[in-house]
């Protein structure tokens, strides 16, 4: 068979233009990454179709850096082309490395053509949203053929992964009832309510083979949707979580031996202490595929900060093995993001997947940190700006208490002033003990012999 996914390059042992273009973005050989592409451990989301256009490739999978996905979408509420074409360049610009498009009011055709056709980040979906807006409203009315249509109708769009809720079987559904906050995956409860309405199996699990087809005509990668993921810290790591997490173990195999590229979701609240095991336990699982996480949040109590609560988790999870994390925005479980809060979503969450580059010591991830602690310490206060996440938010804390141009070279910040600056009291020492004759500052700190 003619190799037509980027796995299925890599099996050939063949070295794709994206290959070389991802290797050359992530500082590794390409044979790295043919390589971790070959065994699954590693995906490049680029729909043929959208490869074609603006997309600029780019790889998930943990031999990598850890990366960052910004959701996005219009709501039946809110929202428009333009106001999420605005959204999306501000993910882009604070450094998202995928986005989602899961709009769910109307004109979405409208919305993601538009999205595609801006975005050089991969662009992700869930179907079933789009699929249900078409039928009205009602998942009871919907067969197998109306999601394999809007599957194939989304990658001829050129949408480059796609999640998909194919490990929620019928009977998970009774590890469900006792839950704090139930089913909290809109896909997942969508399904879930299909399958008690009908008394069917998941329709999804049961044309996993067809959907693979379709996306690997496409080179369409998945995101196994995790439809039973805890929505609170008291439903974490429950026996619904893993019965689920074991058929997308499954779901893994047999989407790789079909050619197709597959990532797994992941949880949405874990506490701390729990964060490890579930990533290894998930690495086990799934054979290694690619860990896109939803926070974790670490704990429930803070709705309008909960940016904070899961870039904790995220942190964390990226230590431990997560190869994407999904950003929470300070909006999570109030309202649809705007863009000031996709802003701080992205800041929370590339500050996480940097921690986590440099906890794993992956080549280089600890250069910026370097070289802005030298700036800090030499007062260079527009190298600092420049090396900074936010280089904005950073120059305008300073000049807010230190307007003046003639600060900008001032060697202290409005901290500390002028006589009580560490780094300026540290560099005084420093040409005291330079102005000392040679040896004479070893001499001083010897202990004295009485």
């Amino acid at each position: 068979m003619t190799p037509v996914t980027q796995l299925e390059f890599a099996r050939a042992g063949e070295i794709t233009d994206a290959m070389e273009y991802v290797a050359k973005r992530e500082n590794l050989p390409a044979e790295t990454i043919r390589d971790e592409v070959a065994r699954g451990q590693m995906v490049i989301p680029a729909n043929t179709v959208h490869l074609a256009g603006v997309l600029e490739p780019m790889c998930i999978g943990v031999a990598s850096r850890c990366k960052v996905n910004a959701n996005i979408g219009n709501s039946a509420v809110t929202s428009d082309i333009n106001g999420e074409l605005e959204k999306l360049h501000t993910a882009v610009h604070f450094g998202a490395d995928t986005v989602m498009d899961l709009s769910t009011g109307k004109n979405i055709d409208g919305i993601r053509k538009a999205i595609i056709g801006a975005s050089p980040v991969p662009i992700g979906t869930v179907p079933i949203y789009q699929m249900l807006e078409e039928l009205g409203g009602d998942i009871e009315d919907m067969t197998a053929q109306h999601f394999l249509d809007m599957v194939e109708h989304q990658a001829k769009q050129g949408v480059d992964y796609m999640t998909i809720h194919c490990g929620v079987l019928l009977e998970h559904l009774t590890y469900t009832m006792n839950r704090v906050t139930g089913i909290v995956s809109r896909g997942g409860s969508l399904i879930a309510k299909w399958m008690m309405t009908h008394r069917k199996q998941n329709p999804l699990y049961e044309a996993f083979d067809d959907l693979c087809d379709i996306m690997r005509q496409y080179d369409v990668t998945w995101s196994l949707g995790d439809g039973l993921r805890p929505g609170s810290i008291a439903d974490a790591s429950d026996t619904a979580q893993f019965a689920e997490l074991d058929v997308l173990g499954e779901l893994t195999k047999r989407g790789r031996e079909r050619g197709t590229q597959v990532m797994v979701e992941g949880p949405g609240h874990v506490p701390m202490d729990q964060i490890q095991m579930n990533m290894e336990r998930q690495a086990e699982v799934c054979d290694g595929a690619p860990f896109y996480v939803l926070g974790p949040l670490v704990t429930d109590i803070a709705p309008g900060y909960d940016h904070i609560t899961s870039g904790i988790g995220a942190a964390l999870a990226g230590w431990h093995g997560a190869a994407m994390l999904c950003y929470v925005t300070p909006k999570e479980h109030l309202g649809l993001p705007e863009p000031e809060d996709v802003k701080q979503g992205m800041i929370a969450y590339k500050i996480a997947a940097h921690s986590a580059d440099v906890a794993r010591k992956r080549p280089g991830a600890q250069d910026r940190d370097d070289a802005l602690s030298k700036a800090r310490f030499e007062f260079d206060w527009n190298e600092q700006f420049r090396l900074a996440l936010d280089p904005e938010t950073a120059r305008r804390y300073h000049d807010e208490t230190l307007p003046q141009d003639t600060f900008k070279s001032a060697h202290f910040c409005s901290m500390c002033g002028p006589k009580y600056c560490s780094m300026k009291i540290t560099q005084d020492i420093r040409k005291m003990a330079d102005e000392l004759p040679q040896g004479k500052l070893v001499e001083l700190s010897a202990p004295s012999a009485d």
